[in-house]
Parts: C-alpha cells; structure tokens; sequence
C-alpha cells in the first residue's frame, strides 16, 4: 500500500511538471529565499524479517514536524526537517512475543529539491541524508537494549498549493532508508541485532514564505 502512495505521488508530480513547461511564466528572480512549514507527519516504519524466526514490530508515531527551506534558485532548494518521534518495540513470532520496551528517534534530515511550477501548484522531488539519533530507551522485558546512532538516506516527493502570496498548504511523502545495530542484553548474555527501520514518513500542513 505505502509503494503505491508513494508511486501514484510521484506521477502526479509528472504530471504536473509538463504542465509547467507552458504555464511558468515568472522571471528566474520570482521567490522567497526562505520559507518554513509546520507539519503533523505519521511515521511508519517496516522492519521487516530482523531475527532468525521472529520479526521485530515497530509501532506508528504521529507527532508534528517542522522544517525549513532555502531556495539557491527559483528551482533548486535544502531542506532541513526536524521533529522527533517515539516507537514501541516488539520482537515475536507466531506462538510468542516479548516486549523490548521503546525508544525515541530523533532523525534530523537534509534533502536537495528540486521544485516544478503549475500555476498555484509547485511540486517537488528530493533526496538526501539523516543521522538518527537514539534516546530515552526503556528496555521492557529484556535487562538492557542499545541503539547505535546511524546515516540513512531520504527520497521524497511532495507538493506545495498557494493560499496566497505568503501562505501554501503541503503534502509531503518521504521514504527514509535506516537501520541500526542494537545490543540486547537478555540478562544471559548480550545478542547483537541489525535492525532495519525504513520508515515511511507522510505528512500535511501548512507553510509560509519568510
């Protein structure tokens, strides 16, 4: 379901990026420099197949995100998002599971876009990097549990729709490809774990240009 979102997003920017070629008018000097927007984001990882017979379960977060954007041409912008979410963590199988407790995850992220045109609606694409941090870790069932902090990497795809010549609404949809090494510590000895995380970030709000 999330690949076909994200799939049917991107053709939507497509296809608004060849209406652009006819409709974008605006001189090259046309834009804010700097805008900011406030988000509430659901972020839903899929980590899949992560021990030997058991699958690791990571639960869905929906908090709020905000970011910034600077633009070094009409087109081409960095955009920094900041929020930070908490997950809980189950590993299980079919007959059991145990509770590893939570963890919160504070993954600043930077992404290079590039933004289309289309009358009141401005598309855009990027990619980059995040560095994910781990904190405030409750172990649950286990003695112990530690998260190793890691780069990942972000593709996204969004689109911007003008209220005015300051405010914009905004959908947003981020795939960010992380995983990290954790050491369980089961009170019998410590077990070393690569957990993949991957998680899909989607997200609506509202901006402004500053």
């Amino acid at each position: 379901m999330k690949k076909i979102i994200f799939s049917a997003l991107i053709a939507f920017l497509f296809v608004f990026n060849a209406q652009a070629q006819d409709i974008n008018t605006e001189t090259t000097n046309d834009y804010s420099k700097w805008q900011a927007r406030f988000r509430v984001i659901a972020v839903i990882p899929s980590p899949g197949d992560n021990l030997d017979g058991a699958d690791v379960d990571i639960s869905t977060s929906f908090v709020p995100e905000l970011d910034f954007t600077y633009f070094f041409t009409k087109n081409i912008a960095a955009e920094l998002i900041l929020a930070t979410t908490k997950h809980d963590v189950e590993v299980g199988n079919q007959f059991d599971s145990a509770d590893l407790g939570h963890v919160w995850l504070l993954p600043p992220t930077l992404n290079l876009q590039y933004h289309f045109y289309a009358g009141d609606f401005k598309p855009y694409l990027g990619a980059g990097i995040n560095y994910t941090i781990f904190y405030g870790i409750d172990a649950g069932d286990v003695v112990g549990m530690d998260y190793e902090n890691s780069f990942g990497f972000s593709f996204q795809a969004g689109v911007d729709y003008n209220i005015n010549d300051k405010l914009f609404l905004n959908l947003d949809i981020k795939q960010l490809l992380l995983s990290t090494d954790v050491d369980v510590d089961t009170g019998e000895g410590v077990l070393p774990v690569e957990v993949d995380i991957n998680p899909l970030v989607i997200g609506v709000g509202v901006g402004m240009k500053l």
